[in-house]
């Protein structure tokens, strides 16, 4: 079962979107940081899950509109835009 999509909690930043999950979901900001993307994960309450800098090719422009979908994780994160989609990876661990 998938939960609904909470509040946003305070600390997170208000462009976060949620992504909701079977039993669970987070919410995911983007900001660009020098020439990568800043991807956070936050849980349901506004908890740093995690926040790493992520590298992808093509032509986002995360200044059109844009969606995070599945698989997105600490390592891993997808984006959808203009029916492109967008694989995010990161070397931090």
């Amino acid at each position: 079962m998938s939960i609904e999509k909470p509040q946003i909690p305070k600390n997170v930043p208000e462009n976060a979107q949620w992504l909701t999950g079977v039993g669970a979901g987070s919410w995911f900001s983007l900001i660009m940081e020098n020439n990568a993307y800043r991807i956070q994960r936050f849980s349901p309450e506004g908890e740093v899950e995690c926040s790493r800098l992520f590298t992808t090719e093509g032509d986002f422009d995360m200044n059109k509109k844009y969606q995070f979908t599945y698989i997105s994780h600490c390592k891993e994160c997808t984006i959808i835009q203009n029916e492109i989609t967008y694989k995010f990876y990161t070397n931090e661990y």
